[in-house]
């Protein structure tokens, strides 16, 4: 009989799927459960208490599937829910050797081989900056570097709405580019602290200075996991390998899958599930 342990991949919407799109093609032996969790979207302008209590139903979901591995691919819910589902809900889980991994450490932990001016920018959603995660964790690996985090509310709905590539999206984009800047030239290395962002990548590179590094999560997250398997093989050996992929939202299927074509470039099946309520 096979074992069916995939491999449980969350976020609050669709800009999770490019890391998911990332980590698949470089584990495409695994199976995998995608979970957007689009009816209650977004997470970044939800208090810590929301965003904890919609991450921590996701987990629960994903669990129940079989996963027992889920990866929350999604910078708010990574900076206001991991740290309390990882201390206070795993321990006292009916199994405790689960496990639950964001996205902001592994991105964190490429930085230092980045920048030479040891200055940083991150561009995020209004509730990963305030969270200040990013400037917490660079902290602790590399205290000499200078953070300056930008919130920008706007970009999301951007792509959502298929705007990234508008002419309206130019002043949202090169508004928040200037205002970063301003704030510290010397940055060298921009952050884009959330998974919808790479889809903004040609109007962002249009604005930003020349010669500034721009660091893309979805690889370094999929080299983590990778890295983090062969380091962990009690875990790796309990996740099935069919390469199968199963997607959920809690929205409309036909409008994720709709909207999925963006991140994935290909369309694909979807399950309508709920997770609790709204």
């Amino acid at each position: 009989m096979n074992r069916n342990y995939p491999i449980g991949i969350f976020d609050s919407g669709y800009g999770g799927l490019t890391i998911f799109e990332h980590i698949r093609r470089l584990l495409p032996g695994y199976d995998y459960i995608y979970l957007g969790d689009n009816a209650r979207a977004p997470y970044g302008i939800r208090s810590f208490e929301i965003v904890y209590r919609f991450t921590r139903q996701a987990v629960k979901r994903l669990f129940d599937e079989g996963c027992p591995f889920v990866i929350l691919a999604c910078n708010t819910a990574s900076a206001k829910a991991l740290r309390t589902i990882q201390q206070c809900d795993l321990p006292v889980s009916a199994d405790p050797s689960r496990r639950v991994l964001g996205i902001i450490r592994p991105t964190v932990e490429m930085l230092g081989t980045l920048s030479k001016t040891q200055h940083i920018g991150v561009m995020g959603t209004t509730g990963t900056i305030s969270s200040q995660s990013y400037s917490l964790e660079i902290a602790k690996l590399y205290p000499d570097m200078t953070v300056t985090g930008e919130a920008c509310p706007m970009w999301v709905p951007l792509v959502e709405n298929r705007e990234y590539d508008s002419d309206g999206a130019d002043y949202f984009i090169r508004k928040h580019l200037d205002h970063l800047f301003a704030m510290d030239p010397q940055i060298d290395t921009l952050v884009l602290g959330c998974t919808h962002y790479p889809l903004l990548e040609a109007k962002i590179r249009k604005y930003m200075p020349e010669g500034v590094n721009l660091f893309f999560q979805g690889p370094c997250v999929a080299e983590s996991l990778n890295d983090y398997l062969l380091r962990h093989p009690e875990m790796s050996s309990r996740l099935s390998e069919n390469g199968s992929c199963r997607f959920m939202t809690t929205e409309s299927g036909e409008k994720f899958s709709e909207a999925a074509s963006l991140f994935l470039k290909r369309s694909v099946d979807v399950e309508q599930v709920a997770l609790g309520d709204k």
